[in-house]
């Protein structure tokens, strides 16, 4: 009776542990973000595109930049221009350039980067096309100044490449986007040698604004930014986005649901001097400033030696005949000297550098890093600012403005991707915008440098551009921040 009563007990307490046995938990759904997104597809046709189409933007941007350079000896004619004159149409170019980098970085991480993209393409192209009819000095300065407010928006063809591209393609694709700037330099540089002599610079503007114009067609190929839908809860807009990117690019997308957190406050200025970001911040503007104020500072020094014929600091004689001619027959101080085809070939050599070290650029940047490749950039780049002032031969002196053509370029071309990486999304657009905004500044004080300094201290003016970058390549050593390697974020 014992052993069936202690039997029977057992079969009750086992039914009662088999009823409190719960169930097993329902899996976790998977979810994905668009970095994930963006690393699963991988690159492929999708990237060819948008680098063809996003790195055209450059093409443009460097032919109404250096069509400056190459209008300034017409116009210096035409308009009986004294020195400080010139210099100013520069300068009110990238004023514009300033106040307008600030205000489309402010629009684009609250509004998208694709509609300001479009919106700056179809501003300049419009003043470009009314510079071309100036009846004076007054209204071409204005109308330039106009064209400057236009380019500055478009930085933002950077930044989607950006935010579309994987992270280890990043280091890689993104300074080859100097070869679009190279062949707007060498186009514009061609055709005013073709067009100026022959039916004038105000046909030269018209033909420089039609690549603008035809890659406006062009943008209707290429999608908002992904990262830019999420942030402002348009999760739908960016997964439609990020699964054309795989069809075209014949990928899969990853597993699960896109979430990523919405960004209620974009794009405020506070928040790049942040904590977390001021040191960043103001060593990014001083470095900047400097690089632009050096980039600019060759592209006119290199106009002014040719048009001037400055060597080892002092005038030549063939300056000087002219000069007394202008005095004697117009009473004008200025100074009228065309470019010779010679003239335009030299240009088009030193111009050609910026391409020449972008192999060993794209190597520094991905195995040394941005920080140090850039610091060892802008030393060199100080170096041969001061040896332009070696008396040599004129092949001698188109090596030295080769290299450092060469060197500007890989300068701008790493902090370009660095600016780009080191900021999340909420904002980087307005990162940006600044950075290129106090880019400008040293690109407004240039022209007073290259054009009116240089004519009376050579090597003063030199002494300048080489202590700028010095300061700029310890700005560059001491960033406290590498992105060599490091995914793009999305919140600070």
């Amino acid at each position: 009776m014992a052993t069936k009563q202690t039997e029977s007990v057992t079969i009750i307490s086992l039914r009662k542990l088999s009823l409190e046995t719960r169930e097993p938990p329902p899996k976790e759904s998977k979810t994905f973000t668009v970095e994930d997104a963006v690393e699963t597809i991988g690159f492929g046709r999708f990237h060819i595109a948008l680098f063809l189409i996003m790195g055209s933007t450059g093409v443009v941007e460097a032919m109404e930049i250096m069509l400056i350079a190459v209008v300034s000896p017409v116009i210096r004619c035409e308009w009986q221009l004294e020195n400080w004159q010139v210099a100013l149409v520069t300068t009110m170019v990238f004023f514009g350039y300033m106040v307008f980098s600030i205000l489309f970085g402010l629009l684009a991480d609250r509004y998208g980067r694709w509609k300001i993209l479009l919106i700056s393409f179809l501003w300049g192209a419009y003043f470009s096309l009314l510079t071309s009819f100036s009846p004076s000095y007054i209204w071409f300065v204005f109308l330039r100044t106009m064209v400057g407010c236009g380019v500055s928006g478009h930085a933002q063809g950077l930044i989607i490449k950006t935010e579309f591209l994987p992270t280890k393609y990043r280091g890689y694709m993104l300074p080859l986007s100097q070869v679009f700037w190279l062949a707007g330099s060498l186009l514009i540089i061609g055709l005013a040698s073709v067009v100026i002599p022959t039916i004038g610079w105000r046909w030269l503007i018209r033909i420089a604004s039609i690549p603008g114009i035809i890659l406006i067609l062009a943008f209707k190929f290429i999608p908002e930014s992904a990262r830019f839908n999420v942030s402002t809860g348009n999760t739908q807009a960016a997964l439609a986005t990020l699964q054309r990117i795989a069809k075209m690019n014949r990928s899969v997308m990853p597993e699960g649901t896109l979430v990523e957190p919405i960004l209620e406050k974009r794009g405020r200025f506070a928040d790049l001097l942040d904590a977390k970001y001021l040191r960043t911040t103001l060593q990014i503007w001083v470095i900047w400033l400097g690089i632009s104020f050096a980039y600019y500072g060759v592209i006119l020094a290199s106009a002014e030696l040719l048009e001037r014929d400055l060597v080892c600091g002092s005038r030549s004689e063939a300056e000087v005949v002219v000069t007394v001619m202008d005095t004697e027959e117009s009473q004008s101080p200025c100074h009228c000297h065309m470019f010779a085809p010679s003239d335009y070939r030299t240009m088009i050599i030193s111009t050609i550098g910026e391409i020449a070290l972008n192999p060993v650029n794209i190597l520094g940047i991905n195995f040394l890093g941005r920080r140090l490749s850039l610091s060892i950039t802008m030393s060199c780049t100080a170096l041969f600012f001061l040896l332009l002032n070696i008396c040599t031969s004129s092949a001698g002196l188109i090596g030295f403005l080769f290299m450092l053509r060469a060197l500007v370029a890989a300068n701008f071309n790493t902090i370009y991707i660095y600016t780009a990486e080191v900021y999340p999304t909420m904002m980087r657009a307005l990162g940006m915008g600044t950075s290129g905004s106090l880019c400008r500044i040293g690109a407004m004080v240039a022209p007073f440098i290259s054009q009116v300094l240089m004519s009376a201290s050579f090597l003063g003016a030199l002494c300048l551009f080489s202590s700028v970058c010095v300061i700029c390549a310890i700005s560059a050593f001491t960033l406290p921040i590498e992105t060599k390697g490091r995914a793009l974020q999305q919140i600070k």
